[in-house]
């Protein structure tokens, strides 16, 4: 019996329908996957370590190559393999990141640009240490909140602080831009150290107000990780994430942002975190999650 590809709820779900091959395997290709199911380090509702599974569904209503209205092609003959999930224990969290940089390592061998299906932001941490060989590396990182704070309830390894561990561990990366930031609990310390680094902070506002003005703020010409946390999205837009801010950021306006970035840019990896599947019943935060990555890659592969 043939795959039933045009059924998206028909079939295994990989992403988009790629081989499903491990990370340590001998294979090549443009794009690939990474899931990385782990939430442990949220502070509000649970439910991010059942994204990779519900994006890997949600990526079989839209296969490349596609076509829109416009007769424009993307994505054609640009190969994608599905590696599976990081295999995580369970609270350990120093053996999770570990594995998380082992695994993004190898993908990183076999692919153009490796893609990660988190998890909480906390794995953005150990993700990143996996590029610590890249010089002058930029992150461009969507996001309601700025999680840059040093500790949160005791701890150094929340979602709150994949970026401040990150400044710390790695010389290489030189520049964070984040973009939506909006909301009342900004901790004041992480604003001050992000700003002394020489960090761009924008808000959801100035993209909602002047978006031609975000986009000249976006690095150029540079090695860029893309970081996005659909909480930068508006929650009426996206409502299954932990930490929901009102007055987000539209599907288009995120996504030209994710766009402006590519385009002036070599992009390195992306991430996709903090989607909560279970905290949507009507599963469109997926749809829009997976969406999200294919209309990124089709402007890292015009």
């Amino acid at each position: 019996m043939t795959q039933p590809a045009h059924l998206p709820y028909g079939g295994i779900p990989t992403f988009v329908r790629a081989e499903h091959l491990p990370p340590d395997g001998q294979w090549r290709s443009d794009v690939g996957v990474l899931g990385v199911p782990f939430d442990l380090a949220l502070g509000f509702r649970p439910g991010a370590r059942f994204a990779p599974r519900a994006l890997r569904e949600a990526s079989l209503r839209s296969l490349p190559p596609l076509t829109g209205l416009d007769g424009v092609t993307r994505l054609a003959g640009v190969s994608f393999t599905d590696a599976g999930d990081v295999v995580l224990p369970t609270l350990e969290p120093a053996l999770a990141h570990d594995r998380i940089t082992g695994a993004a390592r190898l993908l990183r061998e076999r692919c153009r640009v490796p893609v990660f299906l988190g998890g909480d932001h906390s794995v953005s941490y150990p993700l990143l240490r996996a590029y610590a060989d890249v010089p002058d590396l930029h992150v461009v990182q969507l996001d309601a909140h700025l999680d840059f704070t040093d500790i949160r309830n005791d701890t150094k390894w929340s979602n709150s602080s994949p970026f401040r561990r990150a400044a710390e561990a790695l010389p290489n990366l030189v520049h964070i831009t984040t973009v939506g930031l909006r909301g009342l609990r900004f901790d004041p310390e992480a604003v001050a150290a992000a700003r002394a680094r020489g960090h761009t902070l924008i808000s959801a506002e100035a993209v909602q107000t002047d978006l031609a003005g975000v986009l000249s703020r976006l690095p150029q010409g540079q090695h860029v990780y893309l970081s996005v946390d659909v909480d930068a999205l508006d929650p009426a837009t996206l409502p299954g994430t932990s930490s929901p801010e009102p007055d987000g950021l539209t599907y288009g306006e995120a996504l030209r942002v994710l766009a402006g970035a590519a385009r002036r840019n070599t992009v390195v990896g992306l991430d996709l975190v903090e989607l909560a599947p279970n905290l949507d019943p009507t599963g469109r935060s997926e749809l829009l999650g997976a969406r999200l990555i294919l209309e990124t890659l089709a402007e890292v592969f015009p």
